[in-house]
């Protein structure tokens, strides 16, 4: 499979996960609201949040394994095998050390304190039981499914199989989002609902990990006995992504759970419900960017400056000419949508929606900065602008919630993001100088002005809300002044390419072979 058909394939399959992410979305929230309370379905977002964050150490493993194998490619059978299976080992003591957090929390009381047990008002011993009990559930789930099927997973990307993953995700993901609603409405609570999300995580995860194993197989990867050695040393150099993306979690889950003690579980409702917009433009994102990722990295090592314009180009296509005038839409028609999608039980925030969408749009142009840093495992630096990104976060929210609400939340996490984009790109900068490549400054230029295009048009809408479609024409205008001067800062191979792409896509091409 070639390159543009690798990449077509991955972003179709991510394309219809976000489709289907975002129809369940739209679909679970009013159906938590009806059967469950707000205070409810607040601690189960709570639950859900802790339990990533703790992922996330698993994760950085996984991360730092995943560019090993793609460093080390194909051609080295052995190796990749010998890096596998000691690295499974240590993936599932992470796991295990995962439910050992868990269980603490529980039994040391801190869980409750985690949950805003005290905002919400929720100080059954029951219902804070049930909350541990699902707690721990997931870390089971994961251990079983996310430790290890992420390192298969990883593993096979190196022979080309991310679109084929990408569509298992898709089958797991309609599984795991229609069975916990199905139980929801016909009356199971908070423990229940957690037993079946569990159960159905694991059943799910069978024929995904038998077809893995078959193509593990196939391209010669086998079972070796693992080296506690080799896997200790993977695990001591991978610690800093794990600890960098554990900083990174503070501002998506990280900054719900720092949230809750401050505005109860009802204000941690209403913030994760008015940022489902700005989670499905980041999930459509990586979309672009995990197909790209490992043919990026070989046009970086390779010195290949005209291709590894191109892969740049594409993200950045995909934020000024989707994400911004998306973005600025939404804006304007979400209210309505949003008060018959909650049921009227959680307000809307003009001011917070409009920061949590800008800040998706930071984290997009900065993407191609970010590929060059983690993808050659610049581990030093990650961290720095990890932590530094996270402290800003805890602070900001810490100053600025109780000050203006859960609007403070967004604010922090868009200046955290506005912090990311300039650090990461300086470093990638240097990097790319480095190694004889240069940075594409103009058409970074660009994708900033996309940025604040689209902050000056939402801030108009909100302050001027009768001019909000006249604000709308004149930002669509500005949008594409400034895609038609990116496009001409382009190559002509680049432009090929990117014409190429639309072409192939779905649709598009049944249009013109049927034209």
């Amino acid at each position: 499979m070639s390159v543009s058909s690798r990449l077509i394939s991955g972003t179709v399959a991510a394309w219809v996960q976000i489709g289907i992410n975002l129809l369940t979305q739209l679909a679970l929230v009013p159906i938590y609201l009806t059967y469950w309370r707000v205070e409810t379905y607040g601690l189960w977002l709570a639950i859900l949040s802790f339990a990533a964050i703790l992922n996330s150490l698993d994760l950085g493993f996984q991360e730092y394994l995943g560019y090993e194998f793609l460093k080390i490619g194909r051609e080295d059978l052995s190796k990749i095998s010998e890096y596998l299976c000691s690295s499974i080992f240590i993936g599932v003591v992470l796991g295990i050390i995962q439910i050992v957090i868990m269980i603490g929390a529980v039994f040391w009381g801190i869980l409750p304190h985690l949950l805003g047990e005290r905002l919400t008002r929720i100080n059954n011993t029951n219902t804070i039981y049930d909350a541990g009990i699902v707690l721990l559930l997931q870390g089971a789930a994961w251990l079983i499914c996310g430790s290890i099927g992420g390192l298969l997973n990883r593993v096979l990307s190196v022979f080309g199989y991310y679109p084929r993953m990408a569509w298992w995700g898709i089958f797991a993901s309609v599984l795991m989002n229609l069975t916990p609603a199905i139980a929801v409405m016909n009356g199971a609570g908070l423990l229940y609902t957690g037993i079946i999300l569990a159960i159905v995580r694991v059943l799910s995860d069978v024929p995904i990990y038998v077809d893995m194993i078959r193509l593990l197989r196939k391209e010669g990867v086998k079972i070796v006995f693992p080296s506690l050695m080799l896997g200790w040393q993977i695990f001591v150099r991978s610690s800093v992504i794990s600890v960098t993306n554990l900083f990174e979690n503070f501002r998506q889950q990280g900054a719900r759970l720092f949230l809750t003690p401050f505005v109860g579980a009802i204000g941690l409702a209403a913030f994760a419900t008015m940022r489902t917009g700005a989670n499905v433009a980041m999930q459509g994102l990586h979309t672009i960017t995990n197909p790209l990722m490992p043919d990026l990295m070989r046009f970086l090592h390779q010195r290949d400056q005209v291709r590894s314009n191109i892969a740049f180009s594409t993200v950045w296509v995909v934020a000024i000419a989707l994400m911004a005038p998306a973005l600025i839409v939404l804006q304007a028609v979400f209210e309505p949508l949003y008060r018959a999608w909650t049921r009227g039980q959680i307000p809307f925030n003009h001011w917070l929606f409009a920061l949590l969408s800008l800040g998706v749009l930071v984290y997009a142009i900065s993407q191609p900065a970010i590929s060059v840093v983690r993808g050659n495992n610049l581990l030093k630096q990650q961290i720095t602008i990890s932590s530094l990104t996270a402290g800003v976060v805890i602070l900001g929210i810490v100053i600025l919630v109780p000050l203006f609400g859960i609007m403070g939340a967004g604010m922090a996490i868009l200046l955290a993001e506005i912090i990311a984009c300039v650090a990461y790109s300086m470093v990638a900068k240097q990097w790319l100088s480095q190694h004889e490549l240069i940075w594409p400054q103009r058409s970074f230029n660009r994708a900033l002005i996309s940025v604040w295009i689209a902050a000056i048009s939402m801030s108009g809408m909100i302050w001027l809300p009768q001019y909000k479609w006249i604000i709308i024409c004149i930002s669509m205008l500005a949008l594409f002044w400034n895609f038609w001067r990116y496009w001409h800062t382009l190559p002509v191979l680049a432009t090929q390419h990117a014409m190429r792409l639309v072409i192939n896509l779905p649709g598009v091409k049944f249009l013109f072979s049927n034209s």
